[in-house]
């Protein structure tokens, strides 16, 4: 995931009210932050992504940037075509499930 700074503060917040004497709790921020750099551009304008990272993604050449809202996915190419050929055989019924009582929420509110 790639975060702007001001949602990656946000995050970091919400962890920071979190029970850190929960052992759990400890477990989740530790691997949920394990690799959390800041990036940089290069001279010509371009993200640099730690070797790091790029290997617990698995990614060697092709990179995929999804959007998610707040935040950017980055998926090795492999990985997310894999991922998207998985869709759920009926996804108009998956809409319906997550998204089936949104308007009827906002409206209540």
């Amino acid at each position: 995931m790639i975060y702007t700074r001001k949602e990656w503060n946000k995050i970091v917040d919400d962890l920071s009210k979190l029970n850190a004497y929960e052992k759990k709790t400890r477990e989740f921020i530790r691997y949920f932050t394990r690799g959390a750099s800041e990036l940089s551009l290069d001279g010509s304008g371009r993200v640099l992504f730690p070797k790091a990272l790029m290997e617990y993604a698995g990614i060697k050449t092709d990179v995929v940037l999804a959007c998610q809202f707040n935040k950017i996915e980055v998926w090795a190419q492999d990985a997310y075509d894999a991922q998207m050929d998985n869709e759920p055989e009926n996804f108009a019924r998956l809409a319906e499930e997550v998204m089936g009582g949104a308007g009827r929420r906002a409206a209540d509110e």
